[in-house]
């Protein structure tokens, strides 16, 4: 042999490996099984080396098993649908279907070039009708038990193209396409209600915890944000306000209250107040500000609404605001303000002129409230019956003492939000429901499924594409039969994720999205790789999704991924083949010694 020549040789070998059929998993002995997956790519046209490093971990796992004797599941497939074709679409004149396409063709062979052990029976790619013909049956029962929900929502929105922008695309408040200045805007939205799953993500984050990075289970404990409070009640006059607290041991020391400017109170009570037009003026100022904007804000501001609330503890009046700091979709929209003990708050008391009145005192020391807020524990002062008590303790005492007045409770609360799952898109699984005038919202049955986007479509920029297709807008009611509108919102393309490793178990099905035998076969998937950029949409909103399939009998395990490995973390262990050993499980000495066997034996 004079020379290696990679292509002739490795072709040569990549050809025998499809023709023997060498890495094709079968279902055998269920203890013989191993599920190693990465994070599929978005077909964006060519591997880059984030892609090769992601692989290549995955890929040397695989084989190793594969070496330890165990029946290997080893997928590849393609996360098509999304906002990328759309743009390709509008600036290449080209469809997203043949964008998509044509790219899923490129990379595929840029990773059979790659040598990679894929299992390529059990490809797949989401824009396939065959896939997200499942996501609309996912989606209808997820409607039918009430998971899924409509409402309205306040969006980013771009007057010009007059669509709906993540946060990521509002960049100093103006869209990242055409300049515009954004705006909050209501419109109805297709909800998924994770926050029926929120105390069981959060729950069995301990049966993940050795077995995914430390850093990743923060992360999602810290997204689902568990909070133990009270929901008091300030009234002004008769309407309630309510307000969620995590310090109602500080409630004596509330001297005003804030709404969110979307607060459907806030507009009510300024016109009480003969402040509308004033009002009014600002909420069309924080219209422009995007929601990442108004978390953010250091310049805080803010309108008093011309009314005043009863706090609950003292029986004293206070001022009603609205603010720009104060989100709605955070508690209740609605927060009792303590300036000495909440640093925001001093901030905005100091600005327009607010008491300031202590009702924690250090343990150690004194503290000067003209130089900012006390945040820490202490003992109560200037809160009647409960001076002199530990501010821990007088959590409870005092939110139990408000239950008995019947202004107010205990209450669990979470970070953790709905979510949001319509895109105002073309590209995406449209979202199987139509509007009858009528019946009202009508799913669309399941033996018409799918419901198909299109090929008649416009892609100017402009608004939703497929609010321009008379052909897929106008349908009739499967209920009553008369004229209907189709839903031209499609799913956020992490609702595609969310569940594909199922698919993977069974990609040929026809009659069902997964077989539940071939799901608990594979399930769960025993190694998972990607990236840690993932950890609180695609990780968490996939541990939704396995919990939804066991309620309704499709799966029997409570989490989709039993071992998660981050390029990160093994990036710092690549250089040594023992720690890579290390991280799936085995010891250095015997794992070391093995694949040496292995790899004598195959030489």
């Amino acid at each position: 042999m004079k020379g290696y020549d990679p292509k002739k040789i490795e072709r040569k070998w990549q050809t025998e490996w499809e023709k023997r059929g060498v890495f094709k998993a079968k279902e055998k002995a269920k203890s013989s099984k191993r599920y190693v997956l990465e994070m599929f790519p978005y077909p964006s046209g060519k591997i880059h080396m984030g892609h090769v490093r992601n692989y290549t971990i995955g890929d040397a796992i695989a084989r190793f098993l594969r070496m330890k004797g165990y029946e290997v599941l080893h997928p590849m497939g393609w996360d098509a649908f999304g906002l990328p074709a759309e743009n390709a679409a509008i600036k290449q004149g080209i469809h997203p279907a043949r964008w998509t396409y044509r790219n899923i063709e490129q990379m595929r062979e840029q990773l059979r070039a790659l040598g990679f052990s894929y299992d390529w029976d059990r490809e797949l790619a989401t824009c396939d009708e065959e896939y997200y013909r499942w996501n609309q049956w996912i989606f209808l029962q997820m409607l039918r038990r009430g998971v899924a929900y409509r409402r309205s929502a306040l969006v980013n929105w771009c007057p010009h193209d007059e669509t709906v922008l993540a946060n990521e695309q509002v960049i100093e408040g103006k869209c990242w396409r055409c300049g515009t200045q954004v705006v909050q805007r209501e419109i109805p939205s297709w909800f998924l209600r994770i926050t029926d799953y929120a105390q069981r993500l959060l729950d069995d984050l301990e049966k993940l915890k050795g077995k995914w990075p430390e850093r990743v289970v923060a992360q999602q404990r810290n997204w689902i944000g568990r909070s133990q409070g009270a929901l008091l009640k300030f009234l002004v006059g008769e309407t309630p306000v309510e307000v969620f607290t995590t310090r109602p041991d500080t409630v004596f020391g509330a001297t005003f209250v804030v709404l969110a400017p979307e607060h459907p109170l806030t507009l009510r009570l300024a016109e009480e107040g003969g402040k509308e037009e004033e009002v009014k003026e600002f909420l069309e100022k924080v219209k422009r500000l995007s929601t990442r904007e108004r978390s953010t804000l250091r310049d805080k501001e803010g309108v008093f609404l011309g009314v005043y609330a009863v706090n609950p503890a003292t029986g004293r009046e206070i001022p009603v605001w609205t603010a720009n700091y104060v989100l709605y979709e955070y508690g209740t929209g609605a927060i009792m303000c303590v300036p000495a003990h909440d640093q925001r708050d001093w901030e905005f008391a100091k600005k327009y002129d607010l008491p300031v009145i202590p009702v924690v005192k250090p343990y150690q020391g004194a503290w000067d409230f003209e130089r900012g807020a006390y945040e820490g524990r202490g003992r109560l002062v200037n809160s009647g019956d409960f001076n002199g008590m530990d501010s821990e303790e007088a959590k409870e005492k005092i939110t139990l003492w408000l239950k008995d007045k019947g202004l107010g409770e205990p209450k669990t609360t979470y970070r953790l939000k709905d979510w949001n799952v319509s895109r105002q898109r073309y590209w995406g699984t449209p979202i199987p429901v139509v509007y009858c005038d009528r019946c009202g919202v009508v799913p669309v049955p399941e033996e018409s499924l799918p419901v198909k986007l299109p090929l008649g479509v416009e892609f100017s920029g402009r608004g939703n594409p497929l609010g321009s297709s008379e052909e897929f807008v106008n349908t009739t009611c499967p209920k009553c039969g008369a004229p209907a509108k189709r839903e031209t919102d499609t799913m956020d393309t992490f609702f595609d994720s969310s569940w594909y490793f199922l698919r993977y178990c069974d990609p040929k099905n026809e009659q069902e999205a997964f077989s539940k035998e071939s799901a608990h076969y594979w399930m769960p998937v025993d190694i998972y790789v990607g990236g840690i950029e993932h950890a609180v949409l695609h990780l968490l909103y996939s541990r939704f999704f396995q919990k939804f399939f066991k309620d309704i009998g499709l799966v029997e395990e409570d989490e989709p991924f039993e071992k998660l490995i981050t390029q990160g973390m093994v990036l710092k262990k690549w250089v040594s083949v023992g720690r890579l050993l290390e991280a799936l499980g085995l010891t250095e000495e015997s794992g070391v010694e093995e694949l040496k066997s292995k790899l004598s034996e195959l030489a």
